[in-house]
């Protein structure tokens, strides 16, 4: 299937419906900010291996969070109180941690400096946000981070140098954002380990048709922790 090559002075995506049978809807252009909320605000998000050109993707089915199907497990509710948590307060190195952290079956990763420059311009925007998890000690060790898109959380990745660190970090996350009035988790890919907290997979026209309804809602909102 021909695979469209998107132009670096456009930034028009084509139709995610579109896609290739493997969830892909083009390839090229490149990591500038402005390209990459019109890709989020489309449904499209790029994932691709240092040596490959950019693949932008929309995959069929998608993997949503409901915020209400979030499951606390006994032990993630006493995990959550080993940590302390901030949003926000060190979003580049949570980007570099999850780059480097180590994935089963996985070598290297699709965070590389240029996808780290372009989430730091829209960090500074307000538009991308990171969840820390802090030990007794003040040292982070564990944390996730995204982009809103009207009232959906783009989760993009996650790390944990303690166990359950970023579990608890996704649900501190999940609890504000149920307060702030937002819809719903995109978490993209299909995962076992998302799927075990909750999340399911949707057909990419119903994930399309839900983030159209949430798309151009502004919440109005700071990014404090309030855990009374």
């Amino acid at each position: 299937m021909y695979l469209p090559q998107l132009n670096k002075h456009s930034l028009s995506f084509p139709d995610p419906r579109d896609a290739n049978e493997d969830g892909i809807v083009a390839w090229g252009g490149d990591l500038n900010p402005s390209r990459l909320l019109r890709a989020y605000q489309n449904g499209i998000f790029p994932w691709y291996s240092n040596q490959d050109p950019i693949l932008w993707w929309s995959t069929d089915p998608r993997l949503i969070m409901e915020l209400d199907d979030f499951k606390i497990s006994r032990s993630l509710k006493k995990s959550i109180k080993k940590f302390t948590y901030k949003f926000d307060a060190d979003f580049t190195k949570v980007m570099q941690n999850c780059a480097t952290i180590k994935r089963t079956g996985q070598s290297g990763s699709w965070i590389n400096k240029e996808l780290i420059e372009s989430f730091e311009i829209l960090h500074g925007m307000g538009i991308a946000h990171s969840v820390e998890s802090y030990n007794k000690e003040g040292e982070l060790v564990g944390g996730l981070y995204g982009l809103v898109i009207g009232r959906v959380f783009c989760g993009e990745s996650m790390f944990a140098h303690k166990n359950d660190a970023s579990k608890a970090a996704y649900a501190i996350l999940i609890r504000h954002l149920k307060e702030w009035g937002y819809d719903f988790i995109d978490c993209q890919v299909p995962t076992e380990h998302l799927k075990s907290l909750g999340a399911k997979e949707v057909a990419r026209e119903y994930f399309l048709m839900r983030l159209e309804q949430s798309n151009m809602d502004t919440l109005t909102h700071d990014w404090n922790i309030n855990l009374n």
